[in-house]
């Protein structure tokens, strides 16, 4: 057998060895290849998908707002003005009543027995005038013959005076248990909602009572008492002293709902040194009843209206360290960081003192993804087909 060479196989393991190098080095070329291709860099570039919003050229309101609670005009609890056994209750409970309606009655036989009584006194003290005033006339004639001494003219006359005193206070005396006897039937002072019955019939009430029968509250109209801060009180006096009516407005607690719409009455005459507000009443219609005693509302106070504002959705503002700003999507579909000062918010849109021109688009959705010079892929507020913009 031949003997194989030392430096042949030598040479052959080292040309191996250079093979399998340059095939693991090609492979891991294709694979970096692969992986760097066209695929890759889509998703390096893929634009970030967003809603945005055209700014719109708009006249704002300039409100001053304020917490503030429902109170009625009027309040009034019910007494009797008389005391007896109350007999009947003409009302249900939560009804709504008229000024004048009857409510309830007292017993009034005890003050008709009165009344009689005082009639008959009358028609007594009335006959004993009536024949003093016979006998004076005849003691003028005897007096004028100088048949009767003046003396007894004089306590003639003084008698009759003293029955017409009698019968002037017998006829007080009529008036007055026929005032009685109206009190005895209860009517409604005023025009409101009733609440909860305070005594049932049967019971003997006095007039001395202190919890009353029945507590009405006027609801139509009915008044918003709210605070404003101080240094806002100078253009609110300014206004009201120019004769100008001031729109007011009542919101819900979380300010997602109008509940009415009214006028501002009156200022209060001092501030609160506590806590540097004033109050601030004011009135309104209240004809669907929406507004309730005690009732916490957000009151806005329409103080003046700024003409041409550039507006845009309050979901737009963003806010950073250096202030607040808007992403604005230039025509080439890339987002441009813009600050932004603002002036009025009203709801869900904002008006803009600076910042950004009426037309252009701001990014209401899908900020938070952005960066300055990211492309963007507009769509709908949906998240689904497309869109160039979408009105605030």
């Amino acid at each position: 057998m031949r003997r194989v060479r030392p430096w042949l196989f030598a040479l052959g393991l080292i040309v191996l060895l250079g093979a399998g190098v340059w095939a693991v080095r090609v492979g891991s070329g294709n694979a970096q290849s692969k992986t760097s291709g066209p695929s890759a860099q889509a998703g390096r570039t893929a634009p970030v998908p967003v809603v945005a919003a055209a700014a719109r050229e708009s006249d704002v309101a300039v409100y001053l707002t304020g917490l503030g609670s429902v109170t009625p005009l009027n309040t009034v609890t019910v007494h009797t003005r008389v005391d007896g056994e109350l007999t009947k209750v003409l009302f249900q409970e939560g009804q709504r009543v008229n000024a004048g309606d009857l409510l309830a009655e007292i017993d009034h036989r005890p003050y008709q027995v009165q009344l009689t009584q005082a009639q008959g006194q009358l028609a007594r003290d009335e006959a004993l005038l009536r024949n003093a005033r016979v006998d004076l006339e005849r003691y003028r004639t005897l007096v004028a013959e100088d048949s009767a001494p003046h003396q007894q003219l004089d306590t003639q006359v003084e008698l009759v005076h003293q029955y017409e005193g009698m019968v002037e206070t017998d006829r007080g005396q009529i008036d007055n248990v026929k005032l009685q006897l109206t009190y005895c039937r209860i009517t409604a002072p005023l025009a409101g909602r009733l609440g909860l019955r305070l005594v049932d019939p049967g019971n003997i009430v006095h007039a001395t009572d202190q919890n009353g029968l029945v507590v009405i509250t006027q609801l139509q109209p009915i008044a918003v008492v709210f605070t404003i801060p101080e240094d806002s009180l100078p253009p609110v006096l300014a206004k009201l002293n120019a004769g100008i009516k001031l729109p007011v407005d009542a919101w819900d607690r979380e300010q997602k709902q109008r509940l009415a719409s009214g006028t501002l009455l009156t200022v209060d005459n001092q501030i609160d040194p506590t806590t540097g507000t004033v109050r601030l009443k004011a009135v309104f219609p209240n004809t669907d009843g929406r507004l309730f005693p005690s009732q916490f509302v957000n009151a806005h106070l329409r103080l003046d209206v700024k003409r041409g504002a550039t507006v845009v959705p309050a979901a737009a503002i963003q806010q950073s360290a250096q202030g607040a700003f808007v992403y604005v999507v230039k025509p080439d579909h890339s987002a441009t960081v813009r600050p932004v000062k603002i002036g009025v918010t009203e709801g869900d849109s904002a008006a803009l003192d600076s910042g950004v021109s009426p037309s252009e688009l701001v990014v209401v959705d899908g900020a938070e993804r952005l960066r300055e010079g990211s492309q963007v892929a507009l769509q709908d507020a949906g998240g689904g087909t497309p869109a160039r913009q979408r009105a605030p």
